[in-house]
C-alpha cells in the first residue's frame, strides 16, 4: 500500500527497533488514523497509517559526508519538523563532562580519554564514521545516538485519552573509525574503535557517559501538535552525590499506561520499576528490583478483582498490585 524510508544508507545501525504504535490523532475536530515509529537514530516519525504520509512534516536534510574511499553516504537524511530529537543527535566540546556536573574524578576520566583517543569528531545528526588511513593520525568520530540509540525495543505507549505518546530515550553516544581490512578479509575495510566502543567510563561498578546528562529520558509527545508535552531524566546514578543523582540512565525497554493515568516503567539500569504520572512525569512510586527490567511492563485484574502490574526483571517476574 504504501512505505516509507526513515533513514538512507544506514551505516550507523539504526534501524525502527521495535513495531509501530498505532494512535488516533485528533485535529481541529478531525480523526488521523496514525502510527508512531522511534528509530535508533533519536527521532520519531508520525505517519498517516493509510498513506504513509508525515503528520507534522519530514524535511530531507543535508547530512555530512563520508571521507572513506569509494563509500556514497546519502547526501541528505529525513528528519522530522515535528516531534524534535527525542535523544542527543550532536555533540560539540563544550558537552564534555565538568566536575560541576558530576564529579572531578568522573570529569578527569573523560577529558582523559578524549584525549588518550586524540580527541572526537561529530558533525551533527548522521556524521559517518571517519576514514583513518594506515600510519595516520586517529580520526575517531563520535556518533550520536549509539549503536543502542536513542530508542530501542521498548516502543511506544499511548493513551487515547489525553493523545500523549510515550517513548524512553538513552544518550551514549558510540566511537568508531574506518580502516583498511587485515589481509584475507572479504571487504576492504573494517570499523575498529579506540579501545572502547562506547562514550563512557567506569567509576567503580558503573559505566558513566561523557558528556553532560541527561544520559536517560522519558518523553510524552502531544500527538495533536507534535510537540513535547514533557521530557524528565528517567533513571539515577547512586554513585554521585544525591543532589546529582537525577541525571537519567541508559533504557532499552518501555512504559506502558493505565487508564488511571499512570505510567509504569522499569527499563533503567538503576534496576528500579518505577510508576509516573501521565499528566507531568512526576515519579508517585518506585520500587528496587532484583535486576534490571528488560522488557515492557504489563497489568492485569487478577482473580481477586484487582489490578496487577508485572515486568520481567532480567531473569525474575515481579508482580505488584495496584491499590
Amino acid at each position: 500500500m504504501w512505505h516509507f524510508q526513515t533513514i538512507h544508507h544506514d551505516l550507523w545501525d539504526h534501524d525502527p527497533p521495535a513495531p509501530p504504535g498505532l494512535i488516533d490523532i485528533v485535529q481541529n475536530g478531525r480523526t488521523i488514523p496514525a502510527l508512531g515509529v522511534t528509530t535508533k537514530s533519536g527521532y520519531l516519525y508520525i505517519l498517516n497509517r493509510e498513506t504513509g504520509r508525515p503528520v507534522f512534516g519530514v524535511n530531507e536534510r543535508p547530512v555530512p559526508k563520508s571521507d572513506v574511499p569509494g563509500e556514497f553516504a546519502s547526501a541528505t537524511q529525513p528528519i522530522p519538523v515535528k516531534p524534535p530529537p527525542l535523544a542527543r543527535v550532536a555533540y560539540q566540546p563544550a558537552d564534555l563532562v565538568t566536575a560541576d556536573d558530576t564529579t572531578p574524578e568522573h570529569a578527569r576520566a573523560c577529558a582523559e580519554l578524549v584525549e588518550k583517543i586524540g580527541g572526537v569528531h561529530n558533525a551533527g545528526p548522521f556524521t559517518p564514521w571517519r576514514y583513518r588511513a594506515e600510519g595516520a593520525a586517529p580520526a575517531v568520530t563520535l556518533g550520536f545516538p549509539g549503536g543502542l540509540g536513542g530508542a530501542n525495543w521498548g516502543g511506544t505507549a499511548f493513551d487515547p485519552a489525553s493523545r500523549l505518546l510515550l517513548v524512553a530515550t538513552q544518550d551514549v553516544g558510540a566511537l568508531g573509525s574506518i580502516e583498511k581490512a587485515k589481509a584475507g578479509s572479504p571487504l576492504p575495510y573494517e570499523k575498529t574503535t579506540p579501545g572502547r566502543a562506547t562514550f563512557d567510563v567506569r567509576i567503580g561498578d558503573t559505566n558513566l557517559p561523557c558528556q553532560k546528562p541527561p544520559w536517560g529520558r522519558l518523553s510524552a509527545i502531544n500527538t495533536s501538535t507534535g510537540d513535547f508535552a514533557w521530557q524528565v531524566p528517567l533513571g539515577i546514578t547512586e554513585q554521585l552525590p544525591p543532589e546529582k543523582q537525577n541525571t537519567g540512565r541508559p533504557v532499552l525497554a518501555g512504559p506502558i499506561i493505565t487508564a488511571s493515568g499512570l505510567v509504569f516503567i522499569a527499563s533503567t539500569d538503576d534496576n528500579r520499576f518505577r510508576a509516573l504520572d501521565l499528566k507531568t512525569g512526576r515519579e508517585m512510586w518506585v520500587a528496587k528490583l532484583p535486576r534490571r527490567g528488560n522488557a515492557d511492563p504489563i497489568t492485569y485484574q487478577g482473580k481477586d478483582g484487582k489490578q496487577y502490574v508485572a515486568v520481567v526483571a532480567t531473569d525474575t517476574l515481579m508482580v505488584y498490585r495496584i491499590q
